[in-house]
């Protein structure tokens, strides 16, 4: 179970400092709430479609399903890692104006690599369902708390959040790796 939360929470980072990023800027009314559910809605969903996806292709990378779960979350997690360090000193910028479009774009942009993550779900030690539920309601919840964390603290977070993140995928990964081997 503690493996599911650790993922649901990494896989939460990202959507968090943008949820942070938004709050420094112009405030929509009911843009956390907004936020949350479609941040929370596309990374489960996109996990699902990962899953669904390692379901179909499972059966021909059984004998290697570790060293495939290891390669994508070090690789998200890498990336992650990667974003943030490019990142620095470009966070002084302020959010794009907010737009329907806009919203689903950072949903769409921040739950990619959740579909990869998701192919990794028959590896965590606790029903997919289960996993793809506290995938969709930390993110929210985490998006929620970003999102006027942003308005309150201001824009010191933001790559800290994306580096944490990276480094608890990493951490799955490699937990996982060594479960196997």
């Amino acid at each position: 179970m503690w493996a599911a939360v650790a993922l649901a929470f990494g896989l939460a980072m990202d959507a968090t400092a943008v949820s942070a990023a938004r709050g420094l800027g112009a405030h929509r009314p009911g843009e956390a709430a907004l936020l949350a559910a479609l941040f929370g809605g596309f990374q489960a969903g996109m996990s699902a479609l990962g899953w669904l996806a390692g379901l179909w292709i499972g059966p021909y990378i059984a004998a290697w399903d570790h060293w495939v779960a290891f390669a994508l979350l070090v690789g998200i997690g890498g990336k992650m890692l990667l974003d943030a360090w490019r990142s620095r000193g470009s966070d002084d910028r302020p959010p794009a104006p907010a737009t329907p479009i806009l919203y689903v774009g950072l949903a769409l942009a921040t739950s990619i690599d959740a579909a990869a993550a998701g192919l990794t779900l028959p590896l965590v030690p606790v029903a997919p369902w289960i996993a793809l539920a506290l995938i969709g309601a930390i993110t929210a919840a985490c998006s929620a708390i970003g999102y006027y964390a942003g308005r309150i603290i201001g824009k010191h977070l933001g790559s800290k959040l994306e580096i944490l993140g990276g480094l608890v995928l990493i951490g799955i990964g490699v937990q996982l790796l060594v479960r196997a081997l």
